[in-house]
């Protein structure tokens, strides 16, 4: 009589995604998201699948430390013109290559992060970049969106528009 031959064991992490208690909430490709620790209320973001990563614009950026582990400080706009300059620091999470859409790579500094997308909060990790030619100042990658979303690309907005102030006399 032969012995059973032994089923290899699937660590979770490799396994199925895990089972959603609640529906993934449904989004355009392109939507209002806020960053509530760095002090962005609402930014417009592109939510693109076939990106990995996510990223978000700044103008310029510099590390230091503090209390021996690395930080930086960044500064952006939110892409709309008169609209006011947010500063921010946040510890260095990774250092890592990022491939663009051109296919140039580039090192990036990542964070991580809270994302306030369509009621829902998590945290996700995100690189600071230089966007400027972009129409978007934030894209938020599929790792962001996994196991919480679903995409409609052939729609926009779904979750509300932040309406402008309107200009000063």
């Amino acid at each position: 009589m032969s012995s059973p031959i032994p089923q290899a064991q699937v660590p979770p992490a490799l396994s199925d995604p895990p089972v959603l208690s609640n529906p993934p909430i449904l989004l355009g490709w392109r939507e209002f998201a806020a960053l509530p620790r760095l002090g962005i209320a609402a930014m417009r973001a592109k939510i693109d699948t076939g990106a990995r990563s996510s990223a978000l614009h700044v103008d310029a950026q510099w590390r230091f430390v503090e209390a021996g582990a690395p930080w930086v400080g960044f500064r952006l706009s939110r892409g709309v013109v008169g609209a006011s300059v947010v500063e921010a620091t946040a510890p260095v999470f990774d250092e890592r290559e990022v491939t663009d859409s051109g296919g140039h790579r580039t090192r990036r500094v990542f964070i991580r992060t809270v994302l306030s997308l369509a009621g829902s909060e998590r945290e996700i990790d995100i690189n600071l970049a230089d966007r400027r030619g972009m129409r978007f100042p934030m894209l938020l990658g599929r790792t962001a969106v996994a196991h919480a979303f679903t995409v409609d690309p052939s729609r926009s907005f779904l979750h509300g528009r932040v309406r402008r102030r309107a200009p000063r006399a």
